[in-house]
């Protein structure tokens, strides 16, 4: 009888250490190919280092990155900035702007049962109950500091309720207002930025929305803030207090930056880590955002391109220089223009876009050898608006220039040239599609085993956790979000 129960032992040890080492064979198999995937990002330059004259910026391990100038729109650093990613919890910035321009921070954020049920294990929240009731000003830092789901989905609610519709004219005006901004790549759907395919964002978009809600001195309040408490509520007689998840503002913390002034943290599995920050060094006010980055790598990531930024550029007064001819006056009362230290003004080159012939109003873009390096709006001449000069006073390459060496005489690409090129651009198609399949699968069966995990996680969980929902959710922030 106990040589039987001994081997029964032994067996389930065997195979208990089977599944053991298999699951730490597949842990370690995922941590490889995150590491090389890492160091695979980090290995790619710069879109910026490759202008000529430019200043050589850091080489950083996210996806996608940007640093802008707040105020005059310049790019200063940028590694595939137009590059479409999943933004997580930083969408939250644009659910702040919307809700900002659409309402007072003493109006009425409503709790439905709709803000509350689409919750699920583990998403960030502070424990709101169907049918309480904040005050936008409180409901701002549940959402920007907390990072919570809910607060951000009854924001939604209740700010697009008095727009004079509901959830879905809110979502509706974040898409408009982002491309009235100037946001080329981006599509939202919810608030919060819980994951969906079909929600997503770029870097260069993430920086133009972080300029803009940035001149709310509200905005810029909430984000400068360490700790904050939610008094009692028309249902809960308990506060709520929860802390700023942004490292670079914690002056204890490794990370901290001392020009840091506000930021967003984000992570979603699919998303992977995406920060935005804010950083002025009483010179210049900048924004910096990091997609698809890898945890503490976005903080070091960001620290990188701050130094890089505040170390190798100059403001430029435009009321110091000649005004392109067309302009008669600028709109701004201190425009300039953002450019490297040893960059000769003479250089740039500027681009005039009329905005409204009625009123003679215009915006001037500057670059500098084919750089942004800022925009400032200008009243136009009369003459200008006469004789519709709406060009780039760049010199055009003239006829016999390079680009017409690929011509045949009529101007027109010969045939065996677009032979050629058709069936290069067919073998590229097929090696994209079937690289693109092979990715597909390892990424389905990496989801599938993440899921797995979850599930058993969850049961867990809801068999040793007593403590009550609304109290769990004030003290911990999102699993998939930057502590």
């Amino acid at each position: 009888m106990k040589a039987g129960v001994k081997r029964i032992t032994s067996a389930i040890l065997l195979v208990a250490l089977i599944f053991t080492l298999a699951g730490t064979a597949f842990a370690d198999e995922e941590t490889d190919e995150r590491e090389a995937e890492r160091m695979a990002s980090y290995g790619i330059t710069p879109d910026t280092n490759n202008i000529e004259g430019w200043p050589q910026g850091p080489q950083v391990y996210g996806e996608s990155a940007i640093v802008m100038d707040m105020e005059s729109g310049a790019v200063l650093y940028a590694k595939k900035p137009d590059e479409r990613h999943y933004p997580a919890s930083i969408t939250k910035l644009m659910t702040a702007l919307v809700a900002l321009e659409n309402a007072e921070l003493d109006a009425e954020v409503y709790f439905s049962e709709d803000s509350v049920s689409f919750l699920e294990y583990g998403d960030a929240h502070i424990g709101m109950r169907p049918g309480e009731i904040l005050s936008l000003n409180d409901a701002m830092y549940g959402m920007l500091l907390a990072s919570a789901n809910e607060v951000s989905y009854a924001i939604a609610e209740s700010v697009g309720t008095l727009m004079g519709g509901g959830f879905d004219t809110f979502i509706q005006r974040m898409n408009d207002r982002a491309a009235e901004i100037g946001c080329t790549g981006s599509h939202w759907v919810n608030p919060n930025g819980l994951h969906d395919d079909n929600h997503y964002t770029t870097a260069h978009d993430m920086a133009v929305i972080a300029s803009e809600v940035y001149q709310f001195e509200e905005f810029r309040t909430v984000m400068q803030s360490l700790q904050y408490t939610i008094g009692a509520t028309n249902l809960v007689s308990e506060t709520r207090t929860f802390q700023q998840n942004h490292k670079m503002l914690w002056p204890e913390n490794a990370n901290y930056y001392e020009y840091c002034t506000g930021g967003k943290t984000g992570y979603t599995d699919q998303a992977r880590t995406t920060l935005v920050t804010m950083a002025d060094d009483g010179n210049l006010q900048l924004a910096a955002v990091v997609l698809r980055d890898y945890g503490n790598d976005s903080y070091i990531d960001t620290r990188a391109m701050f130094d890089y930024a505040f170390a190798n550029f100059t403001k430029v007064p435009l009321t110091e220089q000649t005004k392109p001819e067309g302009v008669s006056s600028y709109i701004e009362e201190n425009p300039y223009v953002v450019l490297p230290s040893d960059a000769d003004f003479s250089e740039v080159r500027t681009e005039i876009t009329v905005t409204d012939e009625a009123a003679a109003a215009g915006t001037v873009t500057y670059t500098y050898r084919g750089q942004k390096v800022g925009n400032a709006g200008v009243v136009l001449t009369e003459e200008y608006i006469k004789n519709g000069m709406n060009k780039s006073t760049e010199p055009e390459i003239s006829a016999g220039g390079s680009k017409a060496d690929d011509k045949d005489d009529k101007g027109e690409i010969p045939m065996p040239v677009k032979v050629a090129a058709g069936i290069a651009a067919g073998l590229l198609l097929l090696v994209v599609i079937l690289f693109a399949r092979y990715v597909s699968a390892k990424r389905r069966r990496r989801r599938l085993m993440r899921s797995r995990r979850r599930r058993q996680a969850q049961r867990r969980a809801q068999m040793h956790s007593a403590r009550p929902r609304h109290a769990r959710g004030a003290q911990r922030e999102h699993r998939r979000e930057i502590q």
